[in-house]
């Protein structure tokens, strides 16, 4: 047999998707068998690239996406429908939110040692959010003004989320699996702000509390920002006197309603300051 019938003979099996070698199989790698080796990939590259930037700890910045800046809140409000019986809310609130997360941003940048690289080439307390707009915009946003690096864990969502134009680009990642964004979220985390949002602000938050009240997680410092607001929304104690939770638990949570009251509650709580 020549070699031109030889390669005549197997173009169907060279062809054949089964042939190719599985990295390259679109198809297989995302198929259902390979689900885990997808969710090891999420993990696996981000890990790599905050390995290489010496990122050794993070100040994790939740909350709401729909948190705008001045200017764009005040017209937001003024043109938004309301439901039926609603009252008016002006823009003030999300755009004080917004500016105080940004300021907080660059507090934390400055101070907290993202700046710096130790005598390992490690940098902490880098500002962390989940990469989209809002008040994870507001916070990537500070620390870039400062000339830090900050991290954007991005997700794919049906409504497409891009990340915001601040975090760190190669410090910008996107993640299909929730549960894998979350546990990168966490596992640096050495401190926690969380300013007003919605169901995946709450979400995130009761994931890092849950974590610290069940030990699965080192204690960390808590600033919930706007007391009102969390005060109004959850009542905390009630929790606690029904026998919920301990009363202890209420105590991993403080209140401030400035950014440098943010800052001071974290430090007093025993945030790890590098040099300190």
């Amino acid at each position: 047999m020549t070699a031109s019938e030889t390669s005549d003979s197997n173009a169907a099996q060279m062809k054949s998707t089964s042939y190719l070698l599985p990295a390259l199989d679109e198809e297989f790698i995302l198929g259902d068998s390979m689900r885990g080796v997808r969710f090891l990939l999420e993990y696996a590259k981000a890990e790599e690239r905050l390995r290489a930037w010496g990122v050794a700890s993070t100040i994790v910045v939740f909350g709401s996406a729909r948190v705008m800046p001045h200017g764009e809140a005040d017209e937001a409000a003024a043109t938004a429908p309301l439901p039926p019986g609603a009252k008016p809310r002006p823009g003030r609130s999300s755009a004080r939110w917004y500016e105080e997360a940004r300021r907080f941003g660059r507090i934390a940048s400055e101070r907290g040692g993202a700046l710096l690289s130790g005598p390992d080439g490690a940098r902490h307390n880098v500002i962390a959010t989940g990469g989209g707009p809002g008040v994870m915009e507001a916070a990537n946003r500070g620390a870039s003004e400062v000339g830090a690096p900050s991290i954007g864990f991005n997700i794919t969502l049906p409504h497409e989320q891009e990340p915001n134009a601040y975090s760190t680009p190669d410090l910008t990642f996107r993640f299909h699996y929730f549960a894998m964004r979350k546990m990168h979220l966490a596992m640096r985390a050495r401190a926690l702000v969380v300013f007003p949002g919605g169901f995946g602000t709450l979400d995130e938050m009761f994931e890092i509390l849950t974590l610290v009240q069940t030990h699965k997680m080192e204690p960390v410092p808590i600033v919930c920002f706007d007391e009102g607001y969390w005060k109004r929304l959850i009542d905390f104690d009630l929790l606690a006197e029904e026998g919920m939770i301990s009363p202890r638990d209420v105590e991993f949570l403080t209140f401030a309603d400035d950014a440098e009251a943010v800052w001071t509650k974290l430090v007093e709580a025993g945030l790890s300051l590098p040099g300190v």
